[in-house]
């Protein structure tokens, strides 16, 4: 007898990525290729996002029929759009919708759609190791990439989540101003591996980080002005990026505490590629209730989309 899974489709600004699932709710793949970024440039235009999957798709599905064998395929998901809210929509969802629209028509079964965020939180959940005790209540996540920055008040429901926005950035987003400092000072994008990388290296002492947080919510623009005025003067890339992590990490930490004060008790999970960072986790993991992803489940991934599709079709 065949194995039933479920296979999820995710087309983010930064990555293509596939992932499958069993019917016991068991990542099996998790399969990603990038997207190409110009050296010296910190991102890429939708149009230009688009094509990229379209050239990396061919190459992943091969690779998803490699890793399904016998596997029996009951339903396919997608990122559809970047949140659970009205008006949310990025083009380059596009390309994985039809994608996800087109291997569900081929094999006669239903695609069922869901958010980019709510993907994250879902693959965040599954790589903590508590995602069976988290789904039980409400509990607050953090999406922190390049494209987001918030807090979030998250009730598990049958089929997905239901999200209330509690904190976010009023400007920079986290992995914006990691990228751009980074890309400031020559290195490649995204840039938070390799900064995290140089951080470790650097044993002296740096700036205290002057954060802005205010009612839950942050402002990062300062930043990148503080960083690069930071690189100009020492051109020392250990020291400013020990200093932009740890600026980050306070700033996190502030906007958590915020959260405590509201919320007491209230378990925390960090997700989005930024907290695939271990420098900033360290920050961050002194506080009791508090669950982190694994760097795999962390930065842009198909397996929270798997694993909701898995869920909304055993649902029903």
């Amino acid at each position: 007898m065949k194995q039933a899974c479920f296979v999820g489709f995710d087309t983010s600004n930064y990555t293509t990525s596939v992932a499958i699932c069993t019917e016991e709710g068991e990542v099996i793949a998790n399969l990603k290729e990038p997207l190409p970024v110009k050296a010296g440039e910190c991102g890429l235009r939708q149009s230009d996002a688009v094509f990229a999957h379209v050239r990396n798709l061919p190459g992943l599905m091969q690779r998803l029929r490699a890793c399904l064998g016998e596997c029996e395929v009951r339903a396919v998901g997608c990122s559809a759009r970047p949140r659970t809210v009205e008006g949310s929509y990025m083009p380059c969802f596009l390309a994985g919708r039809a994608a996800a629209e087109s291997f569900a028509a081929a094999l006669g079964v239903p695609v069922l759609e869901f958010s980019h965020q709510d993907g994250h939180v879902m693959a965040a959940l599954y790589s903590s190791g508590e995602s069976e005790r988290l789904l039980q209540d409400r509990f607050a996540a953090f999406h922190v990439s390049g494209g987001t920055t918030e807090a979030l008040s998250v009730t598990p429901r049958g089929d997905g989540f239901s999200i209330e926005l509690i904190g976010e950035t009023k400007d920079l987003n986290a992995g914006q101003a990691i990228d751009r400092v980074g890309v400031a000072m020559g290195l490649q994008f995204p840039c938070g591996k390799e900064m995290e990388q140089l951080a470790n290296t650097f044993a002296g002492k740096h700036p205290r980080p002057r954060i802005c947080v205010r009612d839950g919510n942050c402002h990062l623009s300062g930043l990148q002005n503080l960083a690069e005025g930071l690189w100009r003067k020492t051109r020392d890339s250990a020291l400013v990026s020990a200093y932009v992590l740890d600026f980050v990490g306070e700033t996190l930490r502030a906007m958590t505490q915020a959260i405590d004060e509201k919320y007491p008790d209230l378990p925390v999970l960090y997700a989005g590629g930024v907290m695939s960072n271990r420098r900033i986790q360290t920050l961050l993991g002194a506080r009791k209730n508090t669950y982190f992803a694994e760097p795999q489940f962390s930065a842009d991934n198909a397996a929270g989309i798997a694993l909701l599709c898995r869920r909304r079709f055993l649902q029903r």
